[in-house]
């Protein structure tokens, strides 16, 4: 039986002394309340996923995407357990839901759009990335408490750190001078760099200080080759974050197919072509005919047919899960092993994703969605930063005070400000701001 981690990863960083009168939930399932019941997780609802929201009322948004995912990943739990008895006492479904429910909170308005605008004008102050953004609002910024976010358990953090290294040790240099123009700005060129901004260094200390020095180090290792963009990578995760990631990829490549398919953005001919035939070529665990029921339900116009169809892709990839060693974790319980599907249905996976990136987030349609989205963005930074004592919110502006106060720069602040907004209520302002006759007072109260 796998030894269970230490109690040092029940520990929050503030320890709170306000124990409720007959609460007998486990810190797990505390976490998740305080997931569930933040501003940062109700604003999913408005925020892009794949397809912009107000394009239809159909598919995903952020929250939906988040809460299939969830499900997902306690499914990967069931079936982990089930295959693998000794990790059974390391699994929590609260802890894994959490986890699913929060990957997404610190991802912008405007979706990948969003995030290269940020990037971009914060590239001088410590860059910007979603996977960051999350860690900064479970351990920094959401009002749970005055000075640490929600003060989740360290676990809990722990197993949102997809990225566990600082962004200055991974981020490409060059990254560093401004385009001639925001309309010029090519997204390819500021991919950001996967990583814990170093403002929050001292909380991703902070939650990896039950390892050793040895093994944080191990734990820390980056891949040899970076990333496309030519960004430092890190290699290692725990095994909760690696359920979380596989649970969000089986979320977003088979359910964002889903949606594609309905609303005609792909068709059955460059599905045969660029998933069917690859599949057939190389490793599938579905063979020719079961492929072809599987094309035949998912464009039919039957909707219950195509349902059942995307039901049999998700169950089998939940149902491959395994283990693989991470020899980087050695001697930790939460490190030594990590999620992974099956070759076979790693491959499936691995060509459903590059389907859904191609021929969805590719799609020229979306791309201009994506284009505008990012240049509101950069916008709204623009004019906050000109003068941000005048135009941000009365508490937003005292934090960046106090920001400037100790001698830092204020456009984390901003940064922070944008990105909590939700799709519509960035476009909104950006018509207040910039559009002569769009506006009034009353109408900026209620959104400021």
């Amino acid at each position: 039986m796998s030894e269970l981690p230490a109690p040092l990863w029940l520990e929050r960083r503030f320890q709170e002394n306000k124990a409720r009168k007959d609460d007998q939930r486990h810190p797990f399932q505390r976490d998740k309340a305080r997931v569930l019941h933040s501003a940062a997780f109700r604003r999913l609802q408005a925020k892009t996923q794949v397809l912009g929201v107000g394009m239809n009322d159909f598919y995903r948004t952020r929250l939906t995407h988040s809460l299939e995912a969830a499900q997902i990943g306690t499914a990967l739990n069931a079936q982990l357990r089930l295959k693998f008895p000794d990790i059974a006492p390391l699994l929590d479904d609260h802890l894994i839901e959490t986890l699913c429910l929060a990957h997404d909170i610190g991802h912008p308005p405007f979706g990948h759009g969003g995030e290269v605008a940020l990037n971009y004008m914060m590239r001088q102050h410590g860059g910007f990335e979603g996977n960051g953004q999350t860690f900064r609002i479970l351990a920094r910024l959401e009002p749970y408490t005055q000075h640490y976010g929600m003060n989740l358990t360290r676990r809990a953090l722990l197993g949102v750190l997809k990225y566990p290294v600082c962004h200055s040790l991974v981020a490409h240099p060059t990254q560093q001078h401004a385009t001639s123009s925001f309309r010029q700005l090519k997204a390819s060129d500021w991919q950001p760099a996967k990583a814990i901004f170093d403002a929050d260094a001292e909380i991703l200390d902070w939650v990896l200080a039950p390892l050793s020095d040895p093994q944080r180090a191990a734990f820390q290792s980056l891949k040899p080759n970076g990333d496309a963009a030519g960004h430092g990578r890190s290699q290692c995760k725990s095994l909760d974050c690696s359920i979380m990631e596989l649970a969000d990829d089986i979320a977003y490549s088979v359910h964002d197919l889903e949606d594609a398919i309905v609303l005609g953005i792909v068709q059955r001919a460059r599905w045969q072509a660029q998933v069917v035939e690859p599949l057939l070529a190389s490793h599938s665990p579905f063979n020719q005919a079961q492929l072809d029921r599987l094309s035949e339900d998912l464009f039919c116009p039957e909707h219950y047919r195509r349902k059942d169809a995307i039901g049999t892709l998700v169950n089998a990839l939940i149902t491959s899960v395994t283990l693989a060693a991470q020899p980087q974790g050695e001697g930790q319980p939460l490190l030594a092993r990590i999620a992974r599907l099956q070759p076979d249905h790693h491959s499936l996976l691995k060509v459903l994703k590059a389907f859904v990136y191609t021929d969805v987030i590719r799609k020229p349609e979306v791309q201009l969605l994506e284009f505008k989205g990012q240049q509101m963005v950069m916008e709204l930074f623009e004019a906050f930063a000109s003068d941000p004592e005048r135009l941000l919110p009365s508490s937003t502006g005292q934090r960046w005070r106090e920001q400037i106060q100790q001698g830092h720069s204020g456009n984390r602040v901003i940064a922070d400000y944008l990105s909590g907004m939700t799709d519509e209520f960035a476009a909104r302002l950006h018509e207040n701001l910039f559009t002569p006759r769009s506006g009034n007072l009353f109408e900026l109260q209620s959104r400021l």
